[in-house]
């Protein structure tokens, strides 16, 4: 029986796979100069006052290429956040998971929200100057995204808390109460953090070690 001719179409295939690969790793690679662009902007000058050109300037792309990738100027405000909230999250379940003490678990609580600013101060920035828990509105897309976030955050720093108190290592009350209490505490060091409002790192207005001390002296019973 004679054998098949090939015709060369998977090699075709797979060639084209590849070319779409490295298409699609460029777009990524682009949005994400875009987003660190638009971060930069957006945490210096505020949601109002930048402009897409000031971004695509920063990021060494036109106007027009801009809108390749985002809507419009609300859409790239937009998702900044969705882009640090999708790193976020799972680091912070990943701090909760189950593994210790709760009194270790807050620990790693500590160590990851403090960290994750700092390794991305401009975020940072960015966030502490916009989001807060009393002016979001369900009525604006950035905020239902960071609403989402901020929800699940408070369920999972709750339910830390209420393990705690199961088992007497934290203080009683409403453990919703505490998780706010928990997040207003690292948020105000975070917004007097030198490493992440001023990229000094290093320079710490209060260790690290001492912000740990204060939050096991406030909650641990």
């Amino acid at each position: 029986m004679a054998r098949p001719v090939s015709t060369g179409s998977t090699s075709g295939t797979t060639a084209l796979s590849r070319r779409e690969q490295r298409r699609l790793q460029h777009q990524d690679l682009s949005r994400g100069q875009l987003l660190d662009a638009a971060e930069e902007v957006f945490g210096r000058k505020g949601f109002h006052e930048a402009t897409l050109k000031e971004v695509a300037e920063l990021a060494e792309f036109s106007v027009g290429s801009v809108y390749s990738f985002f809507d419009n100027k609300d859409d790239l405000f937009r998702q900044i956040f969705v882009r640090r909230g999708d790193e976020f999250m799972p680091g912070l379940r990943d701090a909760l998971r189950p593994v210790g003490t709760p009194l270790d678990q807050l620990h790693r609580l500590v160590d990851f929200e403090v960290g994750f600013f700092r390794r991305h101060p401009r975020f940072g920035r960015l966030y502490l100057r916009y989001s807060s828990a009393t002016t979001l509105s369900a009525d604006r897309e950035i905020d239902a995204a960071i609403a989402a976030n901020y929800a699940e955050s408070m369920r999972l720093q709750a339910d830390l808390f209420a393990r705690g108190q199961a088992d007497g290592t934290f203080r009683p009350g409403d453990p919703e109460v505490l998780a706010r209490v928990f997040s207003g505490v690292i948020s105000s060091y975070q917004a007097l953090d030198p490493a992440v409002v001023d990229d000094r790192a290093g320079d710490e207005r209060l260790p690290l070690a001492d912000l740990h001390d204060l939050v096991e002296r406030a909650f641990v019973a």
